[in-house]
């Protein structure tokens, strides 16, 4: 049941009373429980950073985090966190006076890591993957400063997708971002709790909940981006055929090895028809002459 009540969260107070929104906020929920639940994210006392970025992303996943925990079905401690980059405009009062506002524990670190992109990124080259290199070493220092066991994202499907086609397109592999990674030194886990959350949900929820949402191309880098480009695919695809991004999403969680030419993934050597007789490997040698 997701009725109000009087301890609701700040949060999640002042939702639509419509039964379209009490859908979308239960599915939500559901489907951030379900990723938690088959990905084995919860570790009874751990403590996790949240990265909020803004925008309406990490704002459901905030959102929906703090409803399980105050239902009794995530018992970890939540840390809101974001990490003001320098960009060019960036509000830096939102989201410290929302957080305040809505009472949740959390920190606000300031790293100017927008000049070191300006200054080593070619010019008409997107900052991008520089730019989420050097947030992800911030987040990971600033979890293990507060003693946290995992950084959170507010990756949806979408994401999941775009950058599945990015990395066929353009990388030459079959890969994807998985909802729980351990990270290269080995001592943090990586959540994304949002894996099964369409990123139309996520939009409609915060939209409706009046977070204020920042806008996400202020580094003014956006034009032309890979990612830019499977979206717009992706849309296109969608609108020729309602629900294919929902049937290609279950491919990701469908593979079927022997069905793929990647010879480390399967062993191809040891196939064999039934009517071709197998050596026995432990049979004794033949010694008659």
């Amino acid at each position: 049941m997701l009725d109000e009540t009087a301890d609701l969260p700040l949060i999640l107070q002042g939702a639509p009373d419509t039964t379209e929104f009490r859908k979308l906020r239960k599915r939500i929920i559901r489907e951030t429980r379900s990723v938690i639940d088959q990905y084995g994210m919860v570790e009874p006392g751990a403590r996790w950073l949240v990265c909020l970025s803004g925008g309406k992303d990490s704002y459901t996943l905030l959102a929906a985090l703090i409803e399980l925990k105050w239902r009794g079905l995530l018992p970890v401690d939540l840390l809101a966190c974001n990490l003001d980059q320098g960009q060019p405009n960036f509000p830096a009062t939102v989201l410290p006076e929302f957080l305040t506002r809505m009472q949740i524990p959390h920190r606000i670190e300031y790293q100017d890591t927008y000049s070191i992109v300006v200054d080593k990124v070619p010019q008409g080259r997107t900052y991008c993957a520089l730019c989420s290199r050097l947030r992800r070493g911030n987040l990971y220092r600033i979890a293990r400063e507060e003693g946290c066991s995992a950084v959170v994202l507010g990756h949806h499907r979408d994401d999941l997708l775009e950058t599945f086609f990015m990395n066929l397109f353009h990388g030459g592999r079959l890969a994807t971002m998985p909802p729980k990674l351990v990270n290269e030194d080995g001592d943090l886990f990586v959540y994304r709790p949002l894996a099964f959350v369409p990123e139309d949900d996520c939009d409609r929820f915060a939209r409706a909940m009046n977070y204020p949402i920042i806008p996400c191309d202020l580094c003014g880098s956006q034009e032309g981006l890979q990612r830019m480009q499977v979206k717009a695919l992706l849309n296109e695809w969608e609108r020729r055929s309602p629900g294919r991004r929902n049937v290609m999403f279950r491919a990701l969680m469908n593979i079927r090895p022997s069905h793929m030419p990647d010879p480390q993934l399967f062993d191809f050597l040891a196939l064999a028809r039934n009517d071709i007789p197998r050596p026995e490997l432990n049979a004794a040698p033949d010694l008659t002459l």
